[in-house]
């Protein structure tokens, strides 16, 4: 069996600066609104672009989504170093080995950004694989995750489990024909997450079990 990690919100717990990077963002483009941690729950959705014109009650220009982009990205590396893995993510990634499990990353986050922060944490070894977005071929996740199971020759025949926490994750699972778990790490209210018919998880052991399960 093999498990496919998903990392921001995941295995890293970074959603308190992707608030603060949002709310950065939103501010460089002057907009008179800003969010915290439940108002992210209640409106987080892919594409990002959408997200931000519920977030503006109208369309995002092309020039603000420009700068909203720079600015956010910007914001988010200033904070990275307050950021760190999920509390129990290093257990979690070795009790995934001591069960005899394959496992890799994959993220919608730069490549060149997310393998050295996944090293710099000490995940990498544990590892079969560490695979971020290429922000020029701007991918939905079923893509990325697509290329990423072509390139391990894995398949749902395999028993592939992604593990998540946001609806894409789930809808790019089900393109893919593979199984999916949600962790309830903050990007989506619990209840939600529940209503999709997904197994959810509160921790990142209990995701393993319950993808050993399906």
């Amino acid at each position: 069996m093999h498990l496919i990690w998903d990392w921001n919100g995941t295995l890293f717990d970074d959603n308190h600066i992707v608030v603060q990077a949002v709310n950065a963002s939103l501010a460089a483009i002057s907009a008179e609104v800003a969010i915290d941690a439940e108002g992210y729950r209640d409106q987080y959705q892919r594409p990002v672009r959408a997200f931000y014109d519920v977030l503006l009650g109208r369309a995002v220009t092309d020039a603000e989504w420009e700068t909203i982009n720079m600015a956010f990205h910007d914001a988010y590396m200033e904070r990275l170093h307050l950021a760190a893995p999920t509390t129990d993510a290093h257990r979690a990634a070795a009790y995934a080995l001591e069960r005899g499990l394959t496992q890799s990353i994959l993220s919608m986050w730069t490549h060149d950004l997310l393998v050295p922060t996944v090293a710099g944490h000490g995940l990498t070894e544990m590892m079969i694989a560490v695979r971020g977005a290429d922000s020029a071929r701007g991918d939905r996740k079923e893509d990325l995750l697509r290329r990423h199971l072509e390139e391990l020759s894995m398949n749902g025949d395999l028993g592939t489990v992604l593990i998540g926490d946001t609806f894409d994750d789930a809808a790019a699972a089900a393109a893919a024909a593979i199984g999916c778990v949600f962790y309830n790490g903050g990007s989506h209210h619990r209840p939600q997450l529940v209503a999709t018919g997904v197994p959810v998880a509160d921790t990142l052991i209990e995701a393993i079990d319950l993808a050993a399960g399906l």
